[in-house]
């Protein structure tokens, strides 16, 4: 047990055979990123981690958990810290994806603090536990949502995009509200997407939800109505 600091190694170490200075700068200035990248584009980055995670097979839980926080918490490159996500959720662990992973999805959401991280960690591991685990978790993302950290927050708005039928509309409800005059624009994007998504399956709802929550910002009820005429 223990962090398996070879795949660390196999994953930085492809980075920098992939890297790209002049993409770098670019994918730096337009995520506004304090952390330099190494140029690596999504398509590339996958395959490298695929193989890298193939290769490297983890035995348990532990060092499951201990490496993707060690491959996050280390990063000296925006990638290292995307590829920690990709672990977070390879194929090879969904055995492991209950809520006694919310602590560690918690560490990266807050560090992280950005959409690009906190987007896939919310829609793609949160919610996937939310659902499979209903009792024990709903009271932790009700708590988030009124919380003072705003990645916290916005995680329990948009953590059922993708949901479809499996929507809980009082935690979504409870969620909106909590956080609709909030003036962060993150916070306001995160409603319209979460609100708009539920629209596909649920139109009449969402137009009865922005009709009776007056105080929605332009841009939550813009985002919310977008394909509804």
């Amino acid at each position: 047990m223990g962090v398996d600091g070879k795949l660390i190694s196999a994953v930085r170490n492809g980075l920098s055979q992939l890297a790209d200075a002049d993409r770098a700068l670019a994918m730096r200035a337009y995520m506004k990123s304090e952390m330099p990248f190494r140029g690596v584009p999504s398509p590339a980055r996958a395959g490298l981690t695929k193989a890298v995670f193939a290769d490297h097979p983890l035995p348990d839980r532990v060092t499951f958990t201990e490496t993707v926080l060690a491959l996050w918490r280390d990063a000296e490159y925006r990638e290292e810290r995307y590829a920690a996500i990709a672990l977070s959720g390879y194929r090879a662990y969904r055995r492991w994806q209950d809520p006694g992973l919310l602590p560690m999805y918690e560490e990266l959401i807050v560090t992280g603090a950005w959409w690009d991280y906190v987007d896939e960690l919310a829609i793609r591991r949160v919610g996937p536990i939310l659902r499979a685990h209903r009792a024990e978790v709903t009271p932790l993302l009700l708590a988030w949502a009124t919380d003072a950290d705003r990645w916290r927050r916005r995680t329990a708005v948009i953590c059922q995009i993708g949901a479809k039928h499996e929507v809980d509309r009082k935690l979504l409800t409870a969620a909106v509200e909590a956080t609709a005059e909030d003036p962060d624009f993150f916070l306001r994007k995160g409603i319209g997407w979460a609100l708009r998504d539920h629209a596909r399956l649920a139109p009449d709802w969402v137009r009865a939800f922005v009709r009776d929550h007056p105080a929605l910002s332009p841009l939550s009820t813009r985002e919310a109505l977008k394909h509804l005429g």
